[in-house]
């Protein structure tokens, strides 16, 4: 057996990947390092902070609107019949890129920011409308794969009974 045969086989995954994990947290010891040289106490305050609130907020908060989507979309028909595989994923990954994007942008979106005009001379309304108009455009491709998929499924589904009826 070669080596890099026997390395894939211990370790699961070629070195690339083994390299690239190492230089990820090189990199995340290095930004920490110089997070931390500034008010160490005010970003380990933030660090736990946000630890507790995605613990004891968000988790159970995006696990109760996951269990909800999931009862929306039922895996199967009650006739037995195959039903189109719908998968939740449709209203996860832009419910996500949504919030990612709130996340990061909420100070401008809820008007939080007075000095944001002095410091960079351009207004700071808008942003709530952006930010609307990006989650629907996230949601609106979204569904249209989804109508995409199921038809192509519904398709698939035609021709393989009129296949099987010939």
């Amino acid at each position: 057996m070669s080596a890099p045969a026997g390395f894939r086989r211990r370790y699961g995954a070629s070195p690339l990947h083994l390299l690239l994990v190492l230089v990820s947290f090189a990199l995340a010891v290095y930004a920490g390092l110089r997070l931390f040289e500034g008010d160490t106490f005010a970003v380990a305050l933030w660090f736990v902070g946000a630890a507790l609130l995605h613990d004891l907020v968000l988790l159970p908060l995006y696990s109760v609107t996951d269990r909800a989507v999931q009862a929306l979309f039922p895996r199967g028909r009650s006739d037995g019949r195959p039903a189109p595989r719908v998968s939740v994923n449709h209203v996860r990954v832009p419910a996500f890129a949504s919030g990612v994007l709130l996340l990061v942008w909420w100070p401008l979106v809820f008007r939080q920011v007075g000095h944001y005009t002095a410091a960079t001379a351009l207004p700071a309304d808008g942003f709530l409308g952006r930010w609307l108009l990006i989650t629907a455009a996230l949601f609106a491709a979204s569904a249209v794969v989804l109508v995409v998929r199921t038809w192509r499924w519904s398709r698939d589904q035609r021709q393989g009974r009129g296949s099987a009826t010939k």
